[in-house]
C-alpha cells in the first residue's frame, strides 16, 4: 500500500525497532542507512534539541552572515524523514538506558513528562559537549559556547539586541579561529586568548605561524600562553570585560571555544564500557560492550589506521561514516568502519590550513621515530601572476620511509595537497611512492612537480632515500 507515493515503512506488527539517541550527523546517517537496508524496520530518533540533521560546522558562518538562513544548514527536515518512515522526536531528552530491559527513559521537555521506549537495537549518538571552564563570570549574559544550533541563534539574537563592539574568544582551535573571522566580518574588534604556545594546535608550529600573521593582518589581537582569569559583570548582568593573566581586555561578547569532550554520561550510567580516550569503546562494526547497543560519532572512539589503535578525533566526516556503518549493522547488514587518518581543514580569512595523519609532535608522542621536511612553494606554476605561496610539510617514519602525515597552509591549494596525502596515508604509501604518483599538471593548476612530491623528494634526499 502507498500513501502520497510513499511506502508505509515500519507498520508491520512484527517489525523490529531501532531507536537512536541523537538526531544529528551520526544518528540520522544511521537512520537513513538502516532504512535502505530494511524497509520494514521501525526507526525512532530522539533529540533534546529543536533541530535535526544540520551542519554544526556551518554555525560560525551563519553567525557571520555568509549563510543567510539557518534552514540552509538543515540537510533534511523532520517531515522529510517522516516521508521515509523515520520518526524524529525533537525536544525529547533520553535520561536513562536500561540494557537489561532493552528500554530507554525519555523526558518530553515541553510537557515535563517521562515515558519508556523499548528497543530491539539502540544507537547512542550523543555527540560531544563543550569543555566548560571553572572560571568566575563565564555564566554572565554575553558569554557563549558554540555547540548546537540553539547557541548560534542565541549569539545572533545577542548581536542584534546589544550591538557588542569588543569580542574575546577563548581558544585558538577550529571554532575559535572561524569565529574570529566571522566576528571581524560583522565589524567587531576581536581578541583571541590561547593558553597554548601556538594557535591551532592541530598543526605543527611552522604551519601555525602563518595563521597568526593572517589574523593580525585583519586586526585580530592574539595573546598566546595566556588564559582568562575571570569575566567581569557590567550593566544588566552582561559581561563587560575579561581579566587574563596579562591584564584587562574589553569584552561585551565572549565566545568560549576551549574544545569538547565526548558526551558519555548515559553510556557510563548504563554500564557501557568507555575506552582510554574517554569516548565509548566500539569495535569495527560500532558495537559497544553491551549487546544490541551501538555507538557512533563524537561520543564514540575512532580506529586510527596509522596508530592501529582507538583514538578520538571528533569531526563531522567521521560521524557520518560511522553512522552509516552503525545503521547498516543495526538493520541486519554487515559493514565495518575502516578507520581514520586524521584529516581536517579550516579557513582563516584568506588562508587555508589543513592536516592529515600525524604531526611531528603527535608522532613523537606515539613513540614513532619520525623526521620531517617543510618546503615553501606555490599553489601552481610560480611564473603565473596569480600564483600564491603554499607551505607543505611531510612527516615520515625513520628507516621504513612510511608516510606518517602532512600539513599545508596557503591562500589556495592546501585542500588539494592534503587530500593527496590523506589518500596516500589510507593506502599506506611510502615517501618514495608519493614521489611517483601521477598527479595532474598544467601551469594554471600545478607545477610539473607537485609541492607534495617536492617535499617528499627533499626529505628522501636529506635522509639518504632512493629518490
Amino acid at each position: 500500500m502507498t500513501l502520497a507515493g510513499h511506502h508505509l515503512f515500519g507498520t508491520s506488527s512484527t517489525s523490529e525497532r531501532f531507536v537512536i539517541i541523537g538526531a544529528d550527523a551520526a544518528g540520522m546517517s544511521a537512520a537513513s542507512e538502516a532504512r535502505r537496508v530494511d524497509p520494514d524496520l521501525e526507526i525512532i530518533a530522539y533529540d533534546r534539541g529543536d533541530f535535526a540533521s544540520y551542519s554544526q560546522c556551518g554555525l560560525p558562518y551563519l553567525i557571520g552572515g555568509l549563510v543567510e538562513d539557518r534552514q540552509q544548514l538543515i540537510a533534511r527536515t523532520v517531515d522529510e524523514f517522516a516521508q521515509r518512515g523515520i520518526t524524529v522526536r525533537l525536544g525529547h531528552e533520553v535520561v536513562a538506558v536500561d540494557p537489561s530491559r532493552k528500554a530507554i527513559r525519555v523526558r518530553n521537555l515541553a510537557r515535563g513528562e517521562e515515558f519508556e521506549q523499548r528497543y530491539d537495537r539502540l544507537l547512542i549518538a550523543t555527540g560531544a559537549a563543550p569543555v566548560r571552564l571553572p572560571i568566575p563570570g563565564l555564566y554572565l549574559d554575553g558569554v557563549f559556547h558554540l555547540d548546537v544550533m540553539e547557541d548560534a541563534i542565541a549569539i545572533q539574537h545577542y548581536l542584534r539586541m546589544h550591538r557588542p563592539k569588543h569580542a574575546v574568544i577563548v581558544g585558538g582551535g577550529y571554532i575559535g579561529l572561524e569565529m574570529a573571522e566571522n566576528l571581524v566580518r560583522l565589524g567587531l574588534t576581536v581578541h583571541v586568548v590561547q593558553r597554548n604556545q601556538q594557535l591551532f594546535p592541530s598543526v605543527d608550529v611552522e604551519i601555525a605561524t602563518s595563521l597568526s600573521g593572517e589574523l593580525e593582518r585583519h586586526g585580530v589581537d592574539i595573546s598566546l600562553r595566556d588564559g582568562v582569569v575571570e569575566a567581569c559583570e557590567g550593566h544588566g548582568g552582561r559581561v563587560v570585560d575579561v581579566h587574563t593573566n596579562r591584564g584587562e581586555v574589553p569584552a561585551d561578547l565572549v565566545v568560549v571555544a576551549t574544545g569538547v569532550r565526548p558526551a558519555v554520561a548515559l553510556a557510563v550510567e548504563a554500564g557501557i564500557a568507555v575506552g582510554v580516550t574517554g569516548a565509548i569503546a566500539v569495535d569495527r562494526q560500532l558495537r559497544t560492550s553491551v549487546p544490541d547497543i551501538f555507538a557512533a560519532g563524537d561520543c564514540a572512539e575512532h580506529w586510527h589506521r596509522l596508530l592501529q589503535r582507538p583514538t578520538w578525533l571528533p569531526l563531522g566526516t567521521t560521524a557520518n561514516k560511522q553512522g552509516r556503518v552503525a545503521g547498516r549493522n543495526a538493520a541486519g547488514g554487515d559493514a565495518a568502519f575502516t578507520g581514520i587518518v586524521g584529516t581536517a581543514i579550516t579557513r582563516v580569512f584568506d588562508l587555508q590550513v589543513a592536516r592529515t595523519g600525524l604531526t611531528e609532535r603527535e608522532a613523537a608522542a606515539a613513540g614513532l621515530a619520525a623526521h620531517a621536511m617543510v618546503i615553501r612553494s606555490t599553489d601552481h606554476a610560480g611564473y603565473l601572476p596569480d600564483a600564491q605561496e603554499l607551505i607543505v610539510k611531510v612527516v615520515a617514519e625513520v628507516g621504513s620511509g612510511r608516510l606518517l602525515g602532512g600539513q599545508a597552509v596557503g591562500r589556495a591549494g592546501a585542500d588539494k595537497r592534503i587530500d593527496v596525502l590523506a589518500t596516500a596515508l589510507y593506502a599506506d604509501l611510502t615517501l618514495d611512492d608519493v614521489t611517483q604518483l601521477d598527479l595532474a599538471y598544467a601551469p594554471p593548476f600545478n607545477s610539473v612537480w607537485d609541492p607534495v612530491q617536492v617535499a617528499a623528494t627533499a626529505l628522501l634526499r636529506r635522509t639518504g632515500g632512493s629518490s
